[in-house]
């Protein structure tokens, strides 16, 4: 019979264009999980690297048999046994890049990845703008991993606004949900915290997802306030706008719980879409 709690933990970064620089910083992190009784840990979006310069991403980044922060959090899995969720890590693929997640079991083994399906396209009021469909290829599967404590749902970051995967998610299974992050600082004000605790109420399951934060070394920056949040919708932790780490503890119990009081996941039924054409109001007679 699994185990029904645990330990979780989200690793809030800062990363910046060194790839070398951000394992040591993650790992550091990681360690420091441990040691304060994390079992699960997440990294967030783009562990290894936050570049901009299209570029200068190339240059850095290569095939994910050939990453250094892959290896090195295999390694700190395995000689600790926790279960690592690097949030996601940018991987070579053919003339684009995949924003691609891994989760890492106890043995220091690859259980499952995730490629980002949905790709941040947008001009924003404040003058940023941002392609990633330049840059990346979209995946174009939703993924769950069994872990020690119940299902995963893996998500990346702009996800998060695509209720219907969360939900795909649910039905198939996920009690954990999660959509570590790299969101912009104005998004982030707007949106971040009513997103993660939505799509936690909306199936009834646990939303893990470990963020970026503050100004970065290629002049993003990134809103940070990494969080936990039960099925009910609390927030059981959050990090401010600083690196660092937060933890809770996790009580898959709820799950059910939450899923039987409100039993949306159950009660769903299908439906058609119908548009009804606009009315011609018929000409009154006079009298």
């Amino acid at each position: 019979m699994k185990p029904t709690t645990f330990t979780a933990a989200c690793i809030q970064m800062r990363s910046g264009r060194d790839p070398l620089t951000n394992r040591d910083a993650v790992v550091g992190f990681v360690r420091e999980a441990v040691a304060d009784g994390a079992d699960f840990i997440q990294t967030p979006e783009m562990t290894s690297l936050v570049e901009r310069d299209r570029a200068s991403l190339f240059e850095k980044v290569g095939p994910e048999d050939r990453d250094a922060t892959l290896s090195a959090l295999r390694e700190v899995a395995r000689a600790h046994g926790v279960v690592v969720q690097i949030g996601s890590i940018a991987v070579k693929v053919g003339d684009k890049i995949a924003n691609r997640a891994f989760l890492i079991g106890r043995d220091g083994e690859i259980v499952t990845s995730y490629d980002k399906v949905h790709l941040f396209d947008v001009d924003l009021p404040n003058g940023e703008s941002w392609r990633e469909s330049a840059t990346y290829t979209g995946g174009d599967r939703a993924v769950l991993a069994e872990t020690p404590w119940g299902r995963l749902g893996l998500t990346i970051c702009y996800d998060v606004r695509f209720a219907a995967l969360y939900r795909a998610l649910a039905e198939n299974g996920a009690s954990i949900l999660s959509a570590p992050a790299c969101f912009t600082k104005q998004t982030g004000e707007a949106h971040w915290h009513v997103l993660q605790r939505a799509r936690a109420i909306e199936t009834g399951s646990f939303m893990i997802s470990a963020a970026q934060a503050g100004l970065h070394e290629d002049g993003r920056e990134t809103f940070g306030h990494s969080l936990i949040v039960d099925p009910w919708g609390r927030i059981l932790a959050e990090a401010g706008d600083q690196p660092g780490i937060i933890l809770a503890q996790i009580d898959i119990a709820l799950v059910e719980d939450a899923r039987s009081r409100i039993p949306t996941l159950k009660n769903a039924r299908p439906f058609r879409v119908e548009v009804t054409p606009a009315s011609v109001r018929p000409e009154v007679a006079l009298a």
